[in-house]
């Protein structure tokens, strides 16, 4: 048995402000690659393509994170079962930050002709191998140190890094596209970005160079020898039924981010630098009130919020389409912080709830498993499907809205047929998971 005494334990604050630094410079960097492929890699990459056709394979390569993200959960979880949480932190960070850096130094297809998209491929599935680890490293660091009447708020902290994340890497877009000609930022203008995380990667492993391991995994006598295996064995209808309840998320997620941004300006023509204001807008709410929501959490439970952001979420979809396709700055804000408010509902208490259902054995590469696959049914492939159904209708692509809203109904069945996992409610049930 480890020695836990040898450890001194953080302050919480100190924990949980490391751990959204740290969550939202990996963010920054997957996040910077869908921005730029919703406005730019399609003409640099795939420029033989139609504008519809080169739009949807930089979406393609934009999916190739999501399925790499499993892949990663799976390496980096084994590391987080077997060796600890803290290991899975620097690995994961140096990963993603080495891919994005490369990403902006790729030749496009004008000077390395087929080579320039089959590197774009390559590099973004670094990248989600690197996120696939990021995630589960984070937020059981974080929970698995906060006491367990507050673990929801704590561990609500790493989810705040998406938005930060966001909001960052389309700030710095945005700022280039005020600052710089059409010419500019088609040229180099978009690598920008990419060669900013570069720095971020640095500032995030000097907040994360002094972070302790995880208690509760020192505490663990013995540790799963393939833990993969035993989460297949002993808990793969666990990890389907995480992965369509969080489907929603993402596709809710991506469907503003990344589609929105794309059909607006090519289809609708709005400009760039609106869209970018008007989804930067909502998520710096959604962000601003995931604490909020993980306290509820604390209080009322963690399914019963998700529940509530589920059915919120079936029921916003269509208002969603329709109040993008006015064009309009306000309605599509509006239209967005909608969508983004039930999203936060459900995502604000995942960082709490998965870790909850696992032992701690396998809790890194369960949780972690569970999270990503949500990611590649809902994030991967809505930026896709939406891009293909919007081309063949009409001015409200109404089609997108029975898409998302399909979604949102296959996982408000899927968190039906979960528990509750509130430490003052199972504690004397459930010792296994804290």
């Amino acid at each position: 048995m480890h020695d836990v005494h040898t450890v001194k334990a953080p302050s919480m604050p100190r924990l949980a402000a490391a751990s959204l630094a740290g969550t939202a410079i990996e963010f920054y960097d997957f996040f910077v690659y869908g921005t730029a492929a919703a406005l730019v890699l399609g003409p640099l990459f795939f420029p033989t393509f139609s504008p519809l056709a080169g739009t949807l394979a930089a979406f393609a390569t934009f999916g190739v994170g999501f399925v790499a993200r499993p892949l990663g959960s799976v390496l980096f979880g084994h590391i987080g079962d077997r060796r600890g949480r803290r290991p899975v932190l620097v690995a994961s960070l140096l990963l993603t930050g080495a891919s994005t850096v490369a990403v902006g130094c790729v030749p496009t297809y004008d000077t390395i002709g087929v080579t320039a998209p089959l590197l774009l491929l390559v590099l973004r599935f670094l990248q989600g191998l690197g996120l696939g680890g990021e995630w589960g490293g984070a937020v059981l660091l974080t929970a698995e140190h906060a006491p367990a009447e507050r673990r929801g708020l704590w561990s609500s902290f790493p989810q705040v890094g998406p938005a930060v994340g966001f909001v960052l890497a389309n700030g710095v877009v945005l700022v280039l596209s005020v600052t710089l000609t059409e010419a500019q930022f088609t040229q180099w203008g978009w690598r920008v970005p990419f060669w900013a995380a570069g720095a971020l990667a640095v500032l995030g492993l000097w907040l994360r160079s002094s972070l302790p391991e995880s208690p509760r995994f020192l505490e663990i006598d013995d540790h799963a020898r393939m833990p993969l295996a035993e989460v297949v064995r002993d808990h793969w209808r666990l990890v389907l039924l995480t992965a369509g309840a969080l489907a929603v998320g993402y596709a809710i997620f991506y469907a503003v981010t990344t589609w929105s941004l794309a059909y607006a300006t090519e289809r609708l023509g709005v400009s760039r630098t609106v869209m970018l204001v008007c989804i930067m807008a909502a998520v710096v709410v959604k962000g601003a009130l995931t604490p909020v929501m993980a306290m509820l959490g604390d209080r009322f439970g963690r399914r019963p919020l998700c529940l509530v952001g589920c059915a919120a979420a079936a029921l916003w979809m269509f208002p969603l389409v329709a109040l993008l396709s006015t064009g309009q700055p306000l309605p599509m804000f509006l239209g967005f912080l909608g969508a983004l408010l039930a999203f936060v509902t459900m995502f604000a208490v995942i960082s709490a709830y998965l870790p909850e259902l696992y032992a701690p054995r396998v809790r890194c590469t369960g949780a972690a498993v569970g999270y990503n696959m949500g990611g590649v049914l809902g994030g991967a492939l809505t930026p896709i499907v939406a891009t293909a159904l919007a081309e063949h209708s009409g001015r409200v692509p109404w089609g997108v809205g029975a898409y998302l809203t399909g979604i949102a109904l296959l996982s408000l069945g899927c968190f039906a047929l979960l528990p509750e996992t509130r430490p003052v409610r199972v504690a004397a049930v459930r010792p296994a998971t804290d």
